[in-house]
């Protein structure tokens, strides 16, 4: 297996619990928007604990960057990563991943399930095609919210919030539910992309069930 050791270049946190990685990145090291890799930190007692997350940058960025929800009371990897600085170094393995943007449709995140789809939105941001895509993004609380204001910004009123321990004006509360999906699955729906805990998409498949949509539609990757 290919490995390759990067320094990080920043770290910064977007929420309380969410960490921006920026590294460099490898020569000839490509990826497609949605796609992830497992990343190791480069200490004697970390090289084999090895973790996948997402590129959130743009394939052809000089760089890569990856947004990382941290678990500090797991004791883990993401747990050391809070303790990261500048110019430490990175394992990078090899790139895989089963969601990649098909057409247009509608995204459906749970908390960390999100980071796929900020790299495809990205993408077509920069290239100027949006599309009619709808994001409906779960979170526990408002503060869980990844890149709120990126996102209204790219999708307007396409981008949809639904908070299951907070209950706040403006936002969905609640579960995802067979109601809340067909408030906003209008109309032949093309492709539907999920990601987010186990759980969380094995409920909403159920719902997809019960609104009768083909299952080859759903683009997955269980986060």
């Amino acid at each position: 297996m290919i490995q390759h050791l990067v320094k990080i270049k920043s770290i910064k946190h977007i929420t309380h619990d969410v960490l921006i990685i920026v590294t460099e990145r490898p020569p000839h090291y490509s990826f497609n928007p949605g796609q992830a890799t497992e990343v190791a930190i480069n200490r004697k007692e970390w090289k084999d604990e090895k973790r996948p997350f997402t590129f959130t940058c743009l394939p052809d960025d000089d760089f890569l960057e990856f947004t990382i929800k941290t678990y500090p009371s797991h004791k883990g990897v993401t747990n050391e990563l809070l303790q990261a600085k500048k110019d430490d170094e990175l394992i990078l393995h090899n790139v895989f991943g089963a969601i990649a943007y098909k057409g247009e449709g509608i995204f459906i995140a749970g908390g960390a399930g999100i980071t796929p789809f900020i790299s495809i939105f990205r993408y077509l941001q920069a290239r100027n095609k949006p599309d009619n895509n709808k994001l409906i993004f779960a979170n526990n609380t408002k503060a869980d919210i990844i890149h709120e204001q990126e996102f209204k910004s790219m999708l307007k009123t396409n981008f949809i919030n639904i908070l299951s321990h907070q209950d706040v004006e403006g936002y969905a509360h609640g579960l995802i539910n067979a109601d809340f999906l067909k408030a906003h699955i209008t109309g032949s729906v093309k492709n539907i992309y999920l990601c987010g805990p186990p759980s969380m998409m094995k409920a909403v498949e159920m719902q997809l069930e019960n609104l009768n949509i083909d299952e080859n539609l759903i683009v997955k990757e269980a986060f």
